[in-house]
């Protein structure tokens, strides 16, 4: 069987989890959606070393005591860290993981380390399904099967079957993220999936692909690790070099480009947790319909989310609102209106510079 690579995305800021989650310490170093972090969960969805090799992390240089704290143990002794001495966007940090995979042919597996999957059976199967066009050099993405008409996630209109691939289809196009009505016409056509951003294809095949559609940010990022041990625990690619590399998603730099690009359908109880809201979605509530983490005390309290950091927080009365609260802060806003994270987020920035 061929071993995979599993290959980490850990640059992101998370603030929209805020304020639990911040620059310095985001969402995939937190218990958000089990006893340990997001990042160690992400870490063991590749634990399999029948399937798998020791991982290639990614993330930024100011996060590496974190993820080295994460990769403490002799499990994950043979894992490196690839530091990203500046935020490049997906597409670059990728390059960087397949320049430095070892083998030409070597296959990834492309994760983000602030995704739950719920269903890790469904998703090794999907993994083992999509191996066989990977090796033979296609970009496989994995689509979510929808449960709904949303509207924060992009799509992918799926093709034909490959013939020689059973359970893999081509990719016919990419979809922004849709209005509603257009997301309810696509459910109702059919064969479209959500883009949860997680891949399997092979280090040469992606190099390959970036060069011919973004020649820049391939010569860029070879700069970057020109010179560099890609064998060390710690990999440090040029801060100049890298910081002169094009920024850019994996998405637009590549996949809405590449020929052979194509997809495994896959329900395996995914999300992005991108919003509190989200996070709500995902846990198990109690017979009022309130789900909690942390110390809570609630009386005739119904549809809420509260996420208690380390104090007790208490209601009485409530509804469907998301209760956020940590020693610094405490946020509440009612449930469907999460996104205003952001908005908070951007008015705590402007009180602080005041």
């Amino acid at each position: 069987m061929t071993q995979i690579i599993p290959v980490i995305l850990s640059g992101g800021s998370g603030t929209r989890l805020w304020p639990l989650s911040t620059d310095h310490s985001p969402k995939q170093f937190l218990a958000l959606a089990s006893d340990q972090s997001m990042f160690a969960d992400t870490l063991a969805r590749a634990g399999d070393s029948t399937r798998f090799t020791a991982p290639l992390i990614i993330g930024a240089e100011r996060h590496a005591a974190l993820m080295e704290a994460e990769l403490a143990g002799p499990d994950h002794a043979p894992a490196r860290i690839i530091l990203e001495p500046s935020a490049r966007n997906t597409a670059p940090a990728i390059a960087l993981a397949a320049l430095a995979s070892g083998s030409g042919d070597a296959v990834m597996l492309v994760m983000p380390s602030d995704h739950v999957i719920g269903d890790l059976p469904a998703f090794l199967s999907a993994v083992d399904t999509a191996l066989p066009a990977a090796r033979d050099g296609w970009l496989v993405t994995f689509g979510i099967e929808p449960t709904g008409p949303e509207t924060g996630f992009g799509y992918i209109r799926m093709g034909e079957n490959l013939t020689d691939a059973p359970g893999v289809r081509k990719v016919e196009r990419f979809i922004e993220k849709p209005a509603r009505d257009r997301a309810e016409a696509m459910l109702a056509e059919g064969s479209h999936a959500w883009n949860a951003g997680i891949f399997l294809m092979r280090a040469d095949r992606y190099l390959e692909e970036l060069a011919a559609h973004a020649p820049q940010m391939d010569h860029d990022a070879r700069a970057a690790l020109e010179g560099v041990d890609l064998t060390a625990r710690l990999i440090r690619p040029d801060a100049a070099c890298f910081a002169a590399c094009p920024s850019d998603s994996i998405d637009y730099a590549v996949m809405e480009r590449a020929d052979r690009v194509a997809i495994v359908p896959v329900a395996c109880g995914w999300s992005d947790v991108g919003s509190w809201d989200a996070l709500a979605e995902i846990g198990s509530a109690d017979a009022q319909g309130n789900t909690v983490a942390g110390d809570a005390v609630l009386i005739d309290t119904r549809g809420c989310h509260v996420h208690a950091d380390g104090i007790t927080v208490t209601a009485s009365g409530i509804e469907d609102l998301i209760v956020i609260a940590n020693g610094s802060h405490v946020m509440i806003v009612p449930k469907g209106r999460s996104q205003d994270v952001k908005k908070i987020v951007e008015a705590m920035k402007a009180r602080s510079q005041d």
